[in-house]
């Protein structure tokens, strides 16, 4: 018997950002980005209320997939920037919270959504024109001939995730790692066709982080490692291999698809044994040094391979299946009946590794495009976020390579180019304001909202009720302590940038951010010499930030262009 109820009618929100309900919840969700922001922002604690896993993060990914939105409007905000983050992985936060600074100063203006849209756009443009442009003064091209400014991008990612509870110098020796395995899965022989390799992280918890290590090639954890001297080699010195794909415990339901005839009198079993040792019989004729199986091996077969002085592994799994096929080059043999020599593969080496009581099997190939990064900390959930730090901070370095350029970190990027639009817009022509069909005075009013908004990313590292300045030489952003008299110099109070990249110096001259003064077009600080001799600089991902701007504004204007929000509540 079936019970039908009563379908209620839809719920009609009429102008998405005119509720305060709605306003309240993207100023909420702003707080919580913005509180995260930064190498000193606070770490958030996720749990639900039925117990289960607690994580602490600061990292957005984690954030976004942890918070529980039903706003209609918030879940199209987070939607957006998750999409982001699955492309590029990095500036999440960053996207978040300039967004929702869009959407909370266009509150104050008596502007219209459309005019918004239209100046907000062309702004836009100029910031990604100018970002792309030679003379562009927060972008740094990126020399690969030296490691120092990717180190220190790799480092400035690792250092802004807080909840890796990392010291300076455990930062410095992980980056380095992260860097060493980055360069290791470039291939030597870089034709049109050539792919990056893959980094596998081992997991070792409760150790210190110095600890940790980078092995090129893989690592397979063994619970019983044996590796018979001299090992089974080629004529050419190589050791052969074979990759199987599919089971190999003998079981009837691995025996492939069709039907099975059964005679009297004859054990499947014996018969599924007796095919698993003919192809150990043939590894063994064809030369195989070593047979990995991503399933379960059957004993006697194992038994078999370890009396012919052949190396039998089982249970890798399917998440190693991918890098072993492109170290080795072996092809995954699917079934018994497709055994060929054409599938195998080879490997330079192989060795035993002990660490932290526990056996692995070395895997080394000829030519290294696969590492094994055994990353170690404190405890399980310091672990989870340093290796999603050390992910993020391998991609980042993937679309470096792709987009050879490094963008200025510490908030300098955001208030330089606030900078620059700000002496830009003031020399807006007439037949700009025409295609616009805007006034002089609202285009005015849009830009000084997308710069303080770009200005308020740069505030929000501050989190511990310092104050912020920018200079009027370079447009680059300076932190200074809280409550310092009126009456101070300000340079007795700021050593370096945001960035790393200026120093104080005589005839330098600040203003607090945000307040209204003459504009300036900021110079170019980014010059060869200065950027190889300063140290420790804060460096952003070019292409992940470019990204992110062009992102937030859209999905604001998005936002902002909503009439109308139905739900079925059914």
């Amino acid at each position: 018997m079936s019970r039908t109820d009563v379908k209620k009618p839809s719920l009609c929100t009429t102008g998405p950002l005119t509720k305060e309900m709605i306003s309240q919840a993207v100023s909420a969700f702003s707080k919580i980005m913005r509180s995260c922001y930064g190498p000193t922002g606070r770490l958030k604690q996720f749990h639900n209320g039925t117990g289960g896993y607690v994580r602490i993060s600061s990292q957005s990914s984690v954030l976004l997939s942890s918070l529980c939105v039903t706003l209609p409007v918030l879940k199209l905000l987070v939607a957006s920037v998750q999409n982001h983050l699955a492309l590029f992985r990095d500036s999440g936060l960053f996207t978040a919270i300039f967004c929702c600074s869009l959407l909370e100063k266009y509150q104050s203006l008596n502007v219209a959504p459309c005019t918004f849209i239209k100046i907000s756009k062309h702004v836009l443009s100029l910031c990604i024109d100018y970002l792309s442009s030679e003379t562009c003064g927060c972008r740094i091209p990126v020399d690969f001939s030296s490691s120092k400014l990717l180190l220190s991008l790799v480092r400035s990612i690792i250092l802004s995730k807080r909840a890796c509870m990392l010291s300076r110098k455990e930062a410095d020796h992980i980056s380095i790692l992260v860097l060493k395995a980055f360069l290791l899965t470039i291939p030597q022989n870089t034709d049109s066709g050539a792919v990056l390799g893959k980094c596998l992280y081992i997991p070792v918890k409760n150790k210190r982080v110095m600890d940790s290590t980078i092995y090129p090639g893989l690592l397979i954890e063994m619970p019983e490692l044996y590796l018979t001297l001299p090992l089974k080699r080629t004529a050419s010195g190589l050791i052969r291999v074979a990759l199987f794909g599919m089971s190999m415990s003998g079981d009837l339901s691995h025996a492939g698809e069709g039907a099975i005839i059964i005679h009297h009198g004859v054990s499947p079993e014996a018969e599924m044994l007796d095919q698993l040792l003919n192809v150990g019989r043939q590894v063994i004729t064809d030369g195989v040094g070593l047979v990995i199986c991503q399933k379960v091996i059957h004993p006697t077969l194992k038994q078999y391979l370890k009396e012919n002085n052949i190396v039998a592994v089982e249970r890798v799994g399917i998440r190693m299946m991918e890098p072993l096929k492109e170290m080795t080059g072996s092809q995954p043999i699917p079934s018994l009946q497709f055994l060929s020599p054409a599938c195998y593969g080879h490997l330079k080496d192989l060795q035993a590794q002990c660490f932290d009581s526990k056996w692995f099997l070395h895997l080394i190939p000829d030519e290294p495009v696969v590492c094994s990064l055994l990353l170690c900390n404190r405890n399980e959930t310091a672990w989870d976020e340093l290796k999603l730090a050390c992910q993020t901070a391998e991609h980042v370095l993937q679309l470096t390579v792709k987009d050879p350029w490094i963008l200025l970190g510490g908030g300098c990027t955001e208030t330089h180019v606030s900078s620059y639009i700000k002496h830009k817009s003031w020399s807006v022509t007439e037949s700009t304001l025409e295609d616009l069909c805007c006034s002089s005075e609202e285009f005015h009013l849009v830009t000084d909202c997308f710069c303080h908004s770009l200005e308020s990313i740069a505030r929000s590292l501050e989190h511990d009720s310092g104050d912020v300045l920018i200079d009027t030489h370079w447009g680059h952003s300076w932190s200074i302590p809280p409550n310092i008299p009126s009456d101070s110099d300000w340079s007795d109070f700021v050593q370096k940038c945001g960035c790393g990249l200026c120093s104080k110096q005589e005839g330098l001259n600040w203003k607090m951010l945000n307040c209204c003064s003459v504009s300036f077009l900021p110079q170019n600080c980014v010059h060869e010499s200065c950027v190889t001799s300063a140290d420790n600089l804060v460096l952003d991902c070019f292409a992940a930030k470019r990204n992110g701007l062009q992102v937030a504004v859209e999905t604001a204007h998005l936002i902002l262009d909503l009439s109308h929000i139905i739900e079925d509540h059914n």
